[in-house]
């Protein structure tokens, strides 16, 4: 069961909140003889969840008059089991005494639990006494509201096996609730290599003794290692045992927006620097994500690094070109990760002392095919993806975070070799506007990048959130009489600009986002711009679901495997179908195998009680769909595909019956606008 459970968690990846549901369904369960697993990486969070979105959910219910409480021990650097009983104590604080077995005789006990025996165990060694009328043996001996929580089951100093055998006793005899935290990745590392030498030398020994040591059939370093898993395969018993232990596990993948944001509070009290990383969200999660890990203490330290930057920047050099700020951001971010994380040695970048040298070695890894430099371009490659800087690499930055020493020789040269490097004249004029301050612009540019702006707006150049926050500086500009429009004129300019490129732009989803990074105040003439960029944008959302909904089910029939990853990847968590024409899914559901209608219709119930607020927009797609199929196999014959559309048909009636009375209610429109459309045709006829 655990296996197959592990599979389909990894697959869809639960959200934070049915995740914490399956946990209290554990915790609620009347019995149970199983433990269960949270399995993510390191940083990745696992503790913070237990402590700030578990641990209190736990301690909050009541079942059957019973109040839950939490037990959390770390096994981090626990080296014998005696060391787990100290913890177990010492949380617990149960003290027991000589009048244990008076309590034993009057309720009939005959035998001390596990979890029991922990406390007295530890009470002897303590050498622990108290008043036996005080103690309430009752609730010690009480499992039935205790969870236990062990974490850092990768990081403790005692063999995994004896530790989850010790465990074990807990669940299987007592039946006490427990939650394993660990990370399995860095649990199988380390099954395979404790003890290292001392398998080697004794794999060589038994190669040596059999006569296989020196045969050439293979590499001796792959007969070593092979002799090695066949001796000590620790792996097959932590999967035994772990098989006998753990009934379930969890795969904690956040989505790491929301914790970003939480990680940005800690510089609330900084307002500049606090206003320049909500703006750039979105360099932060692009670049984390591009580290390839999901480790939040690397990000948490390297954000306190840029926090230096950012301050020296600001206090000597703050007229600094917004996108150099953006680039420092991501440098500071990716080297964090590449060194801290591991991923490679702390000398890639030493012998690199300038940009000049990072992008001299670029061209010579790219365009002479000088693999010796792979490595940089890689790292290019992937940080720098669809982020265009001339400005790449920041020497003091790097050394800050290998050597944690900020060097305020290597800060200047490299911020004088800044100012002499970026041309910000070179830039278009509107990216001038929205990347660094107008006053910038000296008094005899000003006029033609205002003339230059212009002609792009005219033309359709720009996307349309481009048009939209441009405005807010042609407003400026024209209260302040800095150019020759009034407002009228400026509207007018703007609004055909954004009719110009309604059709060709992209949808934008991060308008708030957006907007903040108006480097101006907006005035009120903003508001009618604005509600006509959101009937634009809204169009543009409009057609951009629509295209992605026809491309997703257009795979039904001939390419099933294609739509059911794309549904799965596209439409679990986003009101797609509503952007869908139901007679179009009819028709491709009726071209399908019976097979792939059950799978299709077991997806949409699924889907359905998982997300009922997000989906509810559909309601109208599902009653209308259902309309069609019984329509069509109430007229036709018995055959086993209409015996599968009229399951299909009283699936949907789950769905529709989920929402109740806003169903009927969508029901009705439905039917009054049918009605309609009838009369229009009788009075057309007439």
């Amino acid at each position: 069961m655990e296996k197959l459970i592990q599979a389909r968690e990894k697959v869809k990846g639960e959200p934070m909140e049915e995740l914490i549901e399956s946990i209290l369904d554990y915790v609620r369960a009347d019995y149970t003889d199983y433990a269960i697993m949270i399995n993510g990486e390191w940083g990745s969070g696992k503790t913070y969840f237990w402590n700030n979105k578990v641990r209190n959910k736990i301690e909050s219910l009541q079942l059957n008059g019973r109040q839950y409480s939490t037990i959390y021990m770390s096994l981090y650097g626990i080296s014998n089991l005696e060391d787990i009983s100290k913890k177990i104590f010492i949380e617990t604080t149960q003290l027991m005494d000589k009048n244990l077995k008076k309590y034993m005789d009057s309720h009939g006990q005959t035998t001390i639990p596990e979890y029991a025996k922990t406390g007295l165990d530890m009470a002897n060694f303590f050498g622990v006494t108290k008043n036996g009328e005080k103690i309430d043996y009752g609730e010690f001996f009480a499992t039935n509201n205790k969870i236990l929580c062990f974490d850092d089951l990768e990081r403790a100093n005692v063999d995994v096996i004896d530790i989850l055998g010790y465990i074990n006793n807990f669940v299987e005899h007592d039946h006490i609730k427990t939650i394993i935290i660990c990370n399995e990745k860095e649990l199988s590392t380390k099954l395979k290599s404790s003890n290292l030498e001392m398998k080697t030398f004794i794999a060589t020994y038994l190669l040596d003794k059999e006569g296989n040591l020196l045969q050439t059939d293979k590499p001796m370093v792959e007969k070593i290692a092979d002799k090695i898993e066949y001796v000590f395969d620790k792996a097959n018993d932590y999967e035994r045992i772990k098989e006998k232990l753990i009934g379930e596990t969890f795969e904690y993948a956040p989505k790491f927006n929301y914790i970003i944001n939480g990680l940005l509070m800690r510089f609330e009290n900084d307002k500049d620097l606090i206003t320049f990383l909500k703006q750039h969200t979105n360099l932060i999660t692009n670049t984390f994500m591009k580290s390839g890990t999901r480790n939040l203490r690397i990000l948490k330290h390297a954000l306190n690094d840029f926090k230096k930057v950012f301050e020296n920047v600001n206090k000597s050099y703050p007229n600094t070109n917004l996108r150099v700020l953006q680039t420092m951001l991501i440098f500071t971010i990716a080297v964090s990760f590449e060194i801290k994380s591991g991923k490679i040695t702390k000398d890639k970048f030493i012998n690199i002392n300038s940009n000049e040298e990072y992008k001299a070695i670029l061209v010579s890894s790219r365009v002479l095919m000088d693999n010796r430099q792979y490595y940089i371009k890689e790292f290019d490659n992937n940080y720098y993806f669809n982020f265009k800087s001339d400005y790449r690499f920041f020497k003091f930055i790097e050394v800050y975070v290998r050597t944690r020493i900020f060097d305020m020789r290597l800060f200047k040269d490299d911020m004088e070799n800044i100012i002499k490097t970026i041309d910000t004249e070179k830039l278009p004029g509107y990216k001038r506007l929205l990347t660094e301050e107008y006053w910038k612009i000296s008094d005899d540019q000003f006029p033609g990048v205002i003339e230059e702006v212009i002609k792009d707006i005219k033309e359709g150049n720009l996307k349309l959130i481009e048009i939209v926050k441009l405005f807010a500086y042609f407003s400026y500009f024209s209260r302040r009489k800095l150019i020759d429009y009034d407002m009228p004129t400026v509207k007018e300019l703007f609004i055909e600009g954004m009719d110009k490129v309604a059709e060709t732009s992209e949808y934008c989803d991060n308008i708030e986002e957006e907007l903040t990074r108006i480097g101006i105040d907006v005035g009120e003439d903003m508001d009618e711009i604005l509600q006509y960029f959101h009937k634009l944008n809204k169009n543009l959302e409009q057609k951009m679901y629509e295209q992605k909904a026809d491309d997703i089910f257009k795979c039904i029939p001939m390419k099933m495997e294609t739509f059911y990853d794309n549904f799965e990847a596209e439409c679990m968590d986003k009101a797609i179908l509503n952007y869908y024409d139901p007679y179009k899914m009819f028709q491709r559901i009726m071209c399908a195998s019976n097979e792939d209608i059950v799978l299709i219709k077991e997806m949409l119930v699924d889907r359905a009680r998982k997300n009922e607020e997000i989906m509810k927009p559909e309601l109208g797609f599902i009653i209308k769909l259902k309309k069609v199929i019984d329509n069509y196999y109430k007229a036709r014959d018995v055959s086993i595909k209409m015996v599968m559309l009229k399951e299909f048909s009283n699936d949907l009636q789950t769905i529709i019956d989920l929402y109740g009375e806003e169903a009927m209610n969508i029901e009705l429109e439905q039917l009054t606008s049918y009605i309609d459309d009838e009369l229009d045709e009788v009075n057309f006829d007439v």
